[in-house]
């Protein structure tokens, strides 16, 4: 289940002002919190909690919106610090958001983070554009691991395998080709312990 920075705001205010009023918050109320004149804009936002389960509306009253009760085991928000090729490389940059994570993808949280998927080269491991992919921060991978690594200061999502001096990046792709460098151009950037799909816009 994936949240958008704002998403894990408003829910966190939902639940918040559900607890200490006894009573759901309007959207002008939601809207006034975060300085969002638009309604719509707030709508939006909680339709996209809705449909991740996190929010209910009940379609005969107002004030409708409250807080769905969380399932065994939680979320954790995690950083997600940008984007990374499943095609060729690109640059991966930070991003000021965070996203919600299953506990269970999360060990310690000190040590994982999350990129999002751009191109198809892993779909044969079911990764696909658009996914995000739950990362542990690690400098060392094993051979089969699909690793996030930087080609000379590129980032790209591949299976990594070492050969002697050399490091070869499979893609998951049956159409596209590896990869292959001097180790002395690799750099592990961590290993993928996780994946997280959404089937409805983030934004």
């Amino acid at each position: 289940m994936a949240l958008t920075r704002r998403q894990r705001q408003i829910y966190d205010f939902v639940r918040e002002f559900v607890q200490e009023q006894g009573y759901s918050p309007s959207l002008e109320e939601i809207g006034a919190h975060f300085g969002l004149s638009s309604v719509a804009t707030v709508h939006k936002h909680i339709q996209h909690l809705v449909e991740k389960g996190l929010l209910r509306k009940a379609w005969n009253r107002s004030r409708s919106v409250e807080p769905v009760e969380a399932p065994a085991g939680g979320a954790l928000v995690l950083p997600l610090l940008g984007v990374v090729a499943a095609g060729a490389p690109i640059e991966a940059f930070e991003v000021p958001e965070q996203i919600g994570v299953p506990e269970q993808m999360v060990g310690r949280p000190g040590e994982r983070f999350v990129l999002q998927v751009r191109g198809n080269s892993m779909i044969e491991e079911h990764i696909r554009e658009g996914d995000y992919v739950v990362v542990e921060r690690r400098a060392e991978a094993r051979n089969g691991e699909t690793v996030v690594a930087l080609v000379r200061g590129e980032a790209t999502l591949k299976k990594f395998y070492r050969r002697g001096p050399r490091v070869v990046l499979e893609p998951a792709n049956q159409a596209l080709r590896p990869i292959e460098a001097p180790a002395s151009e690799v750099e592990i950037r961590g290993v993928v312990r996780g994946l997280l799909r959404s089937y409805s816009s983030l934004r």
